[in-house]
């Protein structure tokens, strides 16, 4: 009699650990997520171009990419290495203010993103991408363009 009473005491000490393991694993994974969720909260950068910018303002202080076309006649050097330029995707227009280094391949009609945030009507970039070669284009730039129907392949071959 005393050995039944003994197993029954085994099985529920068996039962009673393996839900305190099966707790203690659900704690540990839902906190993992929550310090994964904080770390990448400042590590997101959304994408948006000219239009999107103008038809839905970003939030006060939001860090995004912006990215289109450097608008021909728009570079204006200020001192030092202050530039200011304008970026569109043919539907709308958005001023850049950017202090620091140009890439090489920066130039008027060219594709471009930045990395900033609106201040005002203007975007401050922290960050400025150029394109890399004479065929390339940032996909989020191409996809805009696409969008506006203004995109044209440098890849294409003219129909005769």
């Amino acid at each position: 009699m005393s050995g039944s009473r003994e197993f029954r005491g085994l099985k529920g000490l068996k039962k009673q650990r393996r839900i305190q393991v099966i707790a203690l694993a659900a704690v540990a994974l839902i906190g993992a997520t929550g310090l994964v969720g904080y770390a990448m909260q400042d590590g997101i950068n959304y994408f948006r171009s000219p239009s999107q910018v103008m038809t839905e303002p970003p939030s006060e202080g939001e860090t995004f990419r912006i990215g289109g076309l450097v608008v021909e006649g728009s570079i204006k050097r200020g001192h030092g290495t202050e530039v200011a330029f304008a970026v569109t995707d043919t539907n709308a227009t958005v001023p850049v203010r950017y202090t620091g280094i140009l890439p090489d391949l920066f130039g008027e009609g060219q594709g471009m993103i930045a990395l900033g945030s609106m201040e005002g009507d203007t975007f401050v970039a922290t960050e400025v991408l150029a394109k890399h070669d004479e065929t390339y284009m940032p996909k989020e730039v191409m996809d805009a363009l696409k969008e506006q129907g203004v995109y044209v392949d440098p890849n294409a071959k003219p129909e005769s």
